[in-house]
Formats: structure tokens, sequence, C-alpha cells
């Protein structure tokens, strides 16, 4: 026998959702606005196990590595940001 959707939704689970999804968009933010700190640091450390490269290459591996980041980051605040509405509005819903 199929149970209404209200049965099977707990507050416990939405408010673990609302959970992961604050995380997920803590995350996603700290990665977007610091892509480029990140992408500068591992950039660097790969031109220390090059042992030298040119300014061009180098140039490239930065913007390579920063747009890892905003597209990670992008990517994470957009479900966090998606599972925290998505959680309150049948948190909402449920009280009703």
């Amino acid at each position: 026998m199929v149970k209404e959707w209200r049965d099977l939704v707990t507050k416990d689970k939405l408010m673990g959702l609302i959970a992961l999804g604050s995380v997920l968009s803590a995350v996603g933010f700290i990665l977007l606005f610091f892509s480029v700190n990140f992408g500068t640091s591992l950039a660097e450390s790969w031109l220390v196990k090059q042992g030298g490269a040119d300014t061009s290459i180098y140039l490239k591996v930065i913007e390579g590595y920063t747009n890892n980041f905003l597209f990670a980051g992008s990517i994470l605040f957009g479900i966090g940001l998606f599972a925290l509405l998505l959680s309150y509005y049948k948190l909402l819903s449920i009280e009703e």
C-alpha cells in the first residue's frame, strides 16, 4: 500500500536536508569567492614541480585551475540552494 508523501517525509529528514544544503552552499560560496587564491596556489605548486615554465603557459595553468574552482563552486552552490529551497518548501507544506 502506498503512503502519502507526508507520511514518508519527516521533519527530521527535512532538517537533515536543510543542513546538507547549508553545508553545500557554504562550500560552494567559499570555492566561488576564493577560486583565484586556490587556483594561484595550485599553479604555483605546479610551477615548482615543473622547475620553471614559460609565462604564457603558467598563466594558462592559473586560468585553468581558477576555472575549475569556479565551476565546482557554482555547481555546489546551486545544488545547495536548490536543496535548501526544496526542503524549506516541503517543511512549510508539512506544517500546514
